[in-house]
């Protein structure tokens, strides 16, 4: 569960002038950068990420769990997808390997509080890992980070599906 709490005191004071400013239609950046879909079971992460990702000039939408998610990206193909790993229904599991399947250019942030460290955890079908507790500036870098030209992408898929060692070394760094 996303706990406004865990933010720390100047990151919370600047979350909540960034929801003031979006409250009265005011951003800090005017321009549209790329566009993201957020999948999580938490009510909370729906509501705050979007709304400090849309405030930083992203394009941002979100849905419930797996199967939404594939809904969203049939309406609009995101640029980058931020999962989480454990959702009721489809989980975010799941849902990774379809994007790896069908999607193969989108860029892939997987989070979880189940897993630690950075390293995608084995089995998940991701470019990058954020852990939920690690804060929020940790997740503003890593889609920064995937939002650049230079973005890791597993591009070569073994007959397997699974992204080959030498794929998940390049995700990790």
């Amino acid at each position: 569960m996303f706990n406004i709490e865990q933010i720390p005191s100047p990151d919370r004071a600047r979350l909540v002038q960034i929801a003031a400013q979006a409250h009265e239609g005011k951003t800090t950046m005017s321009t549209e950068k790329a566009r993201l879909l957020i999948v999580d079971d938490d009510p909370d992460i729906r509501t705050t990420l979007p709304l400090i990702l849309s405030n930083l000039g992203y394009h941002v939408r979100s849905a419930s769990d797996g199967f939404s998610a594939l809904l969203e990206i049939r309406a609009e193909l995101p640029d980058i997808l931020i999962s989480d790993l454990n959702m009721p229904g489809m989980s975010g599991f799941e849902l990774l390997i379809r994007i790896r399947r069908n999607f193969p250019s989108i860029g892939v942030i997987a989070m979880s509080s189940a897993f630690s460290g950075t390293t995608v955890p084995d089995g998940v079908e991701a470019d990058v890992f954020y852990e939920k507790a690690t804060g929020v500036p940790a997740l503003l870098a890593l889609v920064k980070k995937m939002d650049s030209p230079h973005a890791p992408r597993l591009r070569e898929m073994p007959n397997d599906g699974r992204p080959s060692s030498s794929s998940r070394a390049i995700a990790s760094s």
